[in-house]
């Protein structure tokens, strides 16, 4: 195993423990409002602060960009950390949340890991070696757009989109044997990098939601794109991850009803 998919493991772990623990004290928690239905509390920072340390005692040198405490300057290498997707689902009690590491090195994605702490599923993948699920290699499933099992994530955060987002959602509907929506979108690209789902796409999304699901859809035989088909999704926002042949049909269903905003 590479030495800093180790490390980013040793830190998922870490924040894991403390969600475990304090799911269960969460009516005692502080909360904060970050935005329109954008939450945080004190046990986000305090992930966080868990990741980073382990990250930082092996690597002082490098960067790291944190959903909770923004970007931190450093080398080329450079960290993408969400330590807790799906914070609306933790504070609720809902069982369904993720820790979301992954390394960036000159901006190309390289490490990944995406831990769910109540099930002790952890997602790995090292760029050209593979995808992984408890060490079991992972891949995106073979099954085919009519009939598949999709995921998704409402724009709970850009309501100038919701319109926009039904009609792809009425679109790919008719196609799909089910839709899901999780609550964690690190999670639902976990879900399409081990076949659990065979397609996934949200609009509006940051990189941390992202960096660590792309790579490991990537590593396990999918494609990942913005709604443009491009690599662009860390700028958009906007992404796509599927089979190669689901991702074609999920692409070509939508696009007719994007706004200009989304189309690029």
């Amino acid at each position: 195993m590479h030495p800093m998919l180790n490390t980013a493991i040793k830190a998922a772990r870490r924040a894991g423990t403390l969600l475990n623990r304090a799911l269960e004290q969460r009516g005692n928690l502080k909360i904060e409002t970050k935005g329109h239905h954008d939450f945080v509390s004190e046990v986000d920072r305090q992930a966080e602060a868990a990741i980073i340390d382990v990250l930082h005692k092996a690597y002082p040198e490098h960067a790291i960009l944190a959903e909770e405490s923004g970007f931190h300057q450093g080398s080329d290498y450079e960290w993408v950390i969400d330590p807790l997707d799906g914070t609306a689902n933790f504070l609720h009690g809902h069982p369904y949340f993720s820790i979301s590491i992954a390394l960036r090195y000159q901006q190309r994605l390289e490490q990944a890991v995406i831990y769910d702490p109540l099930r002790d599923e952890l997602y790995t993948a090292t760029r050209g070696s593979g995808a992984f699920l408890n060490d079991r290699r992972i891949r995106v499933s073979t099954n085919f757009f009519e009939g598949s099992l999709l995921g998704t994530g409402f724009p709970f955060r850009i309501p100038r989109h919701l319109d926009c987002y039904l009609e792809t959602f009425k679109a790919l509907f008719t196609h799909a044997a089910d839709v899901r929506r999780s609550g964690s979108a690190a999670l639902e690209l976990a879900y399409v990098a081990s076949g659990r789902l065979d397609g996934f796409w949200e609009i509006g999304l940051r990189e941390w939601d992202m960096a660590a699901g792309a790579l490991l859809v990537l590593e396990a035989g999918g494609l990942v794109s913005d709604f443009s088909g491009s690599n662009e999704f860390f700028k958009t926002g906007n992404i796509i991850a599927a089979n190669a042949k689901i991702h074609k049909n999920i692409l070509q269903t939508i696009q007719p009803h994007l706004t200009e905003s989304l189309s690029h």
